[in-house]
């Protein structure tokens, strides 16, 4: 009977795997010092586009190890899964809500582009005015703020081990603003 049980179970889905490692990114996306010192705007697309950063930055550092694409993957699912009931939740309809995960998707393979520019280029910081700020440059501090936490994040992320960081449940580096 036992048997009977384990083969109809269904496995387990692989991506559960990546949950604590989602779940630090939004941790790390929705700290207050993003929305305060950096003025990014605290609003669905403003959180959208932290989202995406954070997301795009652990995803840059997945890459480095490509035996680890699929944890990357994995992630993106998660992400399309989060996204799509976000966006449920709020009352969008199916119709909706298959248009609107398409544009997110091309919304983040973009930001994946832009994103990957070194720390303190031109093109580092015209991609964060174009995408948290919708172009309109905030003030030289509140900049000056996400370039300085982006760049925090992207060296933490970078001494981390790319095993440790798919099995983690808090991001690296002074992302948070919290001093850890």
């Amino acid at each position: 009977m036992i048997s009977l049980r384990k083969l109809f179970r269904p496995d387990p889905d692989p991506r559960e795997a990546r949950r604590p490692l989602w779940q630090a990114i939004v941790a790390t996306a929705r700290a207050p010092h993003w929305y305060v010192e950096g003025s990014v705007p605290d609003t669905l697309d403003g959180r959208f586009d932290m989202i995406s950063l954070v997301l795009a930055l652990v995803l840059h550092r997945i890459d480095e190890e490509p035996e680890q694409a699929i944890a990357g993957v994995q992630l993106t699912e998660l992400f399309v899964a989060d996204m799509d009931g976000q966006m449920r939740q709020i009352g969008f309809g199916d119709m909706v809500v298959g248009k609107q995960v398409g544009r997110m998707m091309g919304a983040l393979g973009g930001r994946l582009g832009a994103y990957a520019a070194p720390d303190g280029s031109p093109e580092l910081r015209a991609a964060l005015v174009r995408n948290l700020w919708r172009g309109q440059a905030p003030a030289e501090a509140a900049l000056a703020h996400v370039e300085a936490q982006v760049a925090a994040l992207r060296t933490g992320l970078a001494a981390m081990p790319v095993a440790a960081l798919i099995a983690a449940d808090r991001l690296p580096g002074d992302a948070t603003g919290d001093g850890a």
